[in-house]
């Protein structure tokens, strides 16, 4: 009887031992479960709190800001014989081998700057992720590399302006992202050109590997040469350094990523899905065009939007500022209108909005730029509900299709039109989105009996009570006497 028990008690105790073991070996399994091939890669799932932001805002912020002329390009165009830019900056600060773009950056001090009162106001905005470019094609890193002298710590303002940036947005419970543009920086330069200051292997480590004329494409064109070993290498190691040191939620990606070898750009999916496994976290990276395989990171569009409603979650980033992404003498200002229609837009259709503001070289955000946000934000305390943690529904909105692309065209006169419509739910809700409030009866068409049988209709933000009818072919809402707000109205509909 004891021997028995005995033998008994030694398999249940190997037992135990072979399960902790299997518990430790699949523990570790799980936090490598991603390896640097597609196939691994693609199965990759968008977390459901990235799915429920709908709203970010970054900056495109380095020594570009003060010369503030013109675009956030200024440091290529500078260099490029004819150009308006070469010109002004001939005239305005002398040739290109006596002032480069390198002697920008001791003028570039964010004396102003304040972390925490940037995080307030993206607060404010009712924003839900944000962060810094972490290196714009310029070359400049904006946090505390040990990998390369030419960075905000050691140059210009000697601030870490990523490391800032992520207590700050972090502490306020905002996701943190930062954005990574250094593919470009590949023949931004003409390093070839020994009339320039870029090319003296002195400042290499700003302007790049010395490379042929003619190297430099745009985004989706073939570079040839590619960049060798040593600049895809360094561009995955500063990337390293970046995502460990700062830990940012969410890694988005500018385009032309492609012309870095494709196994270093699997290698950093890999090792940045598996970091956060480790750390019990979901992360996401972002990218545009193919410079990723279709579902192993989200699809980023570039000032643009989907025209029709999508399964998948996507991005999109749009600038403030018509005519440029980083601060300018005379900028052009969207409208507040614009912005939201473009939000509600968006979201209607599965997507979210990242949107790029203007910093000046002192550190400072304009104040129309400012009366901006804060606009949206108060638009979006009252009307949030309708956008953060919400889904698309069946369809994006109604109206007749000229209505529908001209409302929100590209172009900044577009005319706005009552019967534009969008649609977006949550919890047995759906809101309808009425761009612009008519004095006239609203007519929903895929709001008739066949659809469901309504029970109430509110209009967020507004007290009065809502007139409607629900007949067979559509759902009509009487116009309110007191119009409460300037923007976008969100009538909330409940059914039974």
């Amino acid at each position: 009887m004891k021997k028995g028990i005995f033998f008994s008690s030694i398999i249940i105790l190997i037992s135990l031992g072979c399960s902790s073991q299997k518990t430790i070996v699949d523990s570790e399994i799980n936090t490598q479960k991603y390896t640097p091939d597609w196939e691994s890669l693609q199965q990759y799932e968008v977390p459901e709190w990235y799915k429920d932001l709908k709203f970010g805002i970054y900056f495109h912020w380095g020594p570009y800001a003060v010369p503030a002329y013109e675009n956030e390009w200024y440091s290529r165009w500078m260099y490029v014989d004819g150009h308006q830019i070469n010109k002004h900056h001939k005239e305005t600060y002398g040739p290109l081998d006596k002032f480069g773009y390198k002697d920008f950056i001791p003028m570039f001090k964010a004396e102003e700057f304040d972390a925490d009162v940037w995080a307030d106001l993206f607060v404010k905005a009712g924003a839900q992720f944000a962060g810094p470019i972490a290196e714009h094609a310029d070359g400049f890193a904006m946090w505390d590399s040990q990998l390369t002298k030419w960075d905000a710590k050691d140059m210009g303002p000697k601030i870490d302006v990523v490391g800032a940036m992520e207590k700050a947005v972090k502490s306020r419970g905002l996701k943190f992202i930062t954005t990574y543009h250094r593919h470009w920086l590949y023949a931004w330069y003409p390093t070839w050109d020994e009339n320039t200051d870029a090319s003296n292997p002195l400042f290499e480590g700003l302007y790049g590997p010395k490379v042929p004329e003619g190297t430099f494409v745009m985004a989706n064109k073939p570079t040839n040469p590619l960049p060798d070993e040593k600049f895809n290498q360094d561009w995955l190691d500063r990337l390293t350094e970046l995502t460990t040191k700062y830990d940012p939620d969410i890694v988005w990606f500018d385009n032309k990523m492609d012309i870095i070898g494709e196994d270093y750009r699997k290698q950093f999916l890999a090792d940045f899905y598996n970091r956060g496994l480790e750390k019990g976290k979901d992360v996401v990276v972002t990218y545009k065009f193919t410079d990723l395989a279709v579902g192993s990171a989200v699809l980023d569009l570039e000032r643009s939007r989907m025209r029709e409603k999508k399964e998948f979650t996507w991005l999109t980033d749009d600038s403030i500022d018509w005519k440029a992404w980083s601060n300018i003498e005379n900028p052009e200002y969207k409208s507040t209108n614009r912005l939201i229609d473009f939000l509600v837009d968006v979201v209607s259709k599965n997507g979210a909005v990242l949107l790029n503001i203007t910093p000046t070289a002192e550190g400072k955000i304009p104040t129309e730029v400012e009366e901006r946000l804060l606009q949206m934000g108060e638009w979006l305390r009252i009307n949030g509900e309708a956008i953060y943690g919400t889904r698309p529904w069946k369809i994006y909105g109604e109206g007749p299709a000229e209505v529908i692309e001209g409302h929100l065209s590209e172009h900044k006169n577009a005319d706005n039109t009552a019967a534009d419509i969008r649609f977006t739910t949550k919890d047995n809700l759906l809101y309808a989105f009425v761009l612009d409030l008519p004095e006239v009866e609203i007519r929903i068409k895929a709001l008739g009996k066949h659809e469901r049988k309504i029970k109430s209709v509110q209009l967020l933000g507004n007290p009065e009570k809502i007139s409607w009818d629900q007949n067979d072919t559509e759902l009509i809402i009487q116009p309110t006497k007191n119009q409460l707000g300037d923007y976008a109205f969100a009538y909330k509909i409940e059914f039974y």
